[in-house]
């Protein structure tokens, strides 16, 4: 589809395009290692030349990145911060061998992709649970994203404010989407953005950030709010944001683009666009215009305007498949529809919503993630939305415990700055929310536990209720 990595670079070589690092050091170093990986590429023989990245350095990890792809290596996005319990999975997964870099200086890995093939790069998803798995991903896949992106927002050139990991999806589409297009990419880690340290990039470009950061830019105010409203669009993803944050942005005409997507979509699918969402909607947006989302319930059919069910995903974006998801054995595993379902071939996703009439998607919560108590279906995304609202919880997990007479109980795990406001939270929230979705415990922690790449772990908050609450796992 379209240049070629290796052809998009000849093509950029040598352009001032990042801001922040040095473009000249960045053009030297992908000069320095593209014949070194092209060597390494070259003695795997007829093995499939795999390469763990886990630089912390974003620029070295930029141009690690780049080469390793383009020389096609397979390349294995790795976060930096991981730990013991991390490392133990990647080396069932992918063997890495931490003692022999590559290249000294970069940490760069060879490892074991048996199987993959050349030029792909797998980029690791965990979702909730925490269990790192990746989904492989080709050039083509990233390539029809970027297309759309580009296609949704009407524009040419993409110029970008990074300030998420690169290793991570929503951090390395923001980077291609600046090289294929011919903009500039400011990089900076976001601790120097809170501390005023900010860079200068060109007019009407995109800021990607998820919406803590959004709260503590907002919240910091001053010459954040006037830098906020000068980009096309600040995404927000990465999990659900609270009525009362998207009203706070909303009132200081932020413009925020609320975005729908995953790692296995080479991120969003559907997008709002910020003067829709300075109007008044919340919803995720329209698709882009290369993804055709449909709703089916739990038999496969269709479901109409309104109605909600499981969301399922066609684009050409679509990972290839997924490279691990359990610790102890090594699969390949397909991407593919719903097994027995009626509709096309599409990913089908773990997330409930439903599309308006005007096309809108609304997402109302996670399969996995649903709570059963009294035969009744709960999605705790809806209570935790509800918490936030009240402006009295800045965070808020909620979780179903084991119940003889329910079969599940509804815990809420809040985080708030004030402990005395805890014991109004309930009578807040009845008329907000049906009788049975109320909490039935209520527990008030400092912090709530989250995975490597920051999304809540509902699984390890179950288990921290069950531990106070003195209930048997």
């Amino acid at each position: 589809m379209g240049q070629t990595l290796k052809a998009l670079l000849q093509t950029r070589w040598g352009d001032d395009w990042l801001i922040g690092p040095s473009s000249r050091s960045f053009w030297q170093r992908l000069g320095e290692l593209s014949p070194i990986f092209m060597a390494y590429r070259e003695s795997c023989g007829s093995r499939c030349p795999g390469v763990l990245i886990a630089e912390p350095e974003p620029m070295q990890f930029l141009a690690a990145c780049l080469a390793a792809w383009s020389e096609d290596c397979t390349v294995v996005l790795a976060n930096p911060r991981w730990g013991d319990r991390e490392h133990q999975q990647l080396q069932a997964l992918v063997n890495p061998r931490w003692n022999a870099p590559i290249l000294p200086g970069i940490k760069s890995y060879p490892c074991q992709v048996v199987d993959s093939q050349p030029g792909q790069i797998l980029i690791p998803t965990g979702g909730s649970s925490g269990q790192i798995k990746f989904a492989i991903h080709s050039w083509d896949t990233l390539s029809v994203s970027i297309e759309g992106f580009r296609a949704h927002f009407g524009v040419e050139a993409v110029h970008a404010y990074c300030v998420l990991p690169l290793f991570h999806v929503s951090g390395l589409m923001q980077a291609l989407r600046v090289l294929t297009s011919g903009g500039d990419l400011a990089l900076q880690p976001y601790g120097q953005l809170k501390s005023g340290e900010g860079l200068i990039l060109p007019p009407n470009g995109f800021l990607s950030l998820v919406p803590t950061q959004l709260q503590e830019l907002l919240a910091l105010g001053g010459e954040f709010i006037p830098w906020l409203r000068s980009f096309r669009a600040v995404l927000l993803g990465g999990a659900p944001a609270g009525k009362a944050l998207l009203d706070q942005a909303q009132a200081a005409q932020i413009p925020v683009a609320l975005t729908y997507g995953m790692t296995e979509t080479a991120a969003q699918v559907a997008t709002l666009l910020p003067e829709e969402f300075l109007a008044g909607q919340r919803s995720s947006g329209r698709p882009l215009p290369y993804v055709n989302l449909t709703i089916f319930n739990d038999q496969g059919k269709p479901q109409r305007s309104g109605q909600s069910g499981r969301v399922v995903i066609q684009a050409k974006s679509l990972a290839l498949g997924y490279w691990g998801g359990s610790s102890d054995q090594v699969f390949n595993e397909k991407v593919s529809s719903m097994a027995g379902s009626a509709h096309p071939t599409g990913f089908a996703t773990d997330d409930i919503g439903y599309l308006d009439e005007e096309g809108y998607l609304h997402i109302v919560g996670r399969s996995s993630s649903k709570i059963i108590t009294g035969g009744e279906n709960v999605f705790p995304e809806e209570i935790e939305a509800a918490l936030l609202a009240t402006g009295w919880v800045s965070d808020a997990c909620v979780v179903g415990l084991p119940c003889d007479r329910w079969g599940q109980q509804i815990c809420a795990l809040v985080v708030m700055n004030s402990a005395k406001l805890l014991p109004d939270l309930p009578e807040l929230l009845r008329s907000q929310l049906a009788p049975y979705k109320l909490p039935k415990q209520w527990i008030l922690v400092s912090n709530l536990p989250r995975t490597a790449q920051g999304k809540l772990s509902r699984p390890q908050a179950l288990t921290l209720a069950q531990k106070i609450l003195g209930i048997d796992c």
